[in-house]
């Protein structure tokens, strides 16, 4: 996939709105962590790495999102193709 980093910036911020819109809580910690979806006290949560790069933060969110389920939920062609397309890097 070949997007600048504020190609990326965008991406991130309108995946973030998803999971919003989802019901999910997205959260940017620090530590010896990647991220990904989670249930805490049955809240649907999304933690990535705050200093983990901007694609690697979008990566994660759409990664998240897949889990959380969008198949259902509209989205335009071109971010869904970018959700699919970024869970396809994830998982090689």
């Amino acid at each position: 996939m070949k997007l600048k980093e504020k190609e990326f910036e965008e991406i991130t911020q309108q995946l973030k709105e998803l999971a919003v819109q989802l019901g999910a809580t997205v959260r940017f910690e620090k530590g010896d962590f990647k991220g990904g979806y989670c249930i805490v006290k049955e809240s649907s949560v999304i933690v990535i790495n705050k200093l983990a790069n901007t694609q690697r933060k979008a990566i994660i969110l759409a990664t998240a999102l897949k889990e959380l389920g969008v198949d259902n939920v509209y989205l335009t062609p071109k971010l869904r193709e970018i959700i699919s397309e970024m869970v396809e890097v994830e998982d090689k």
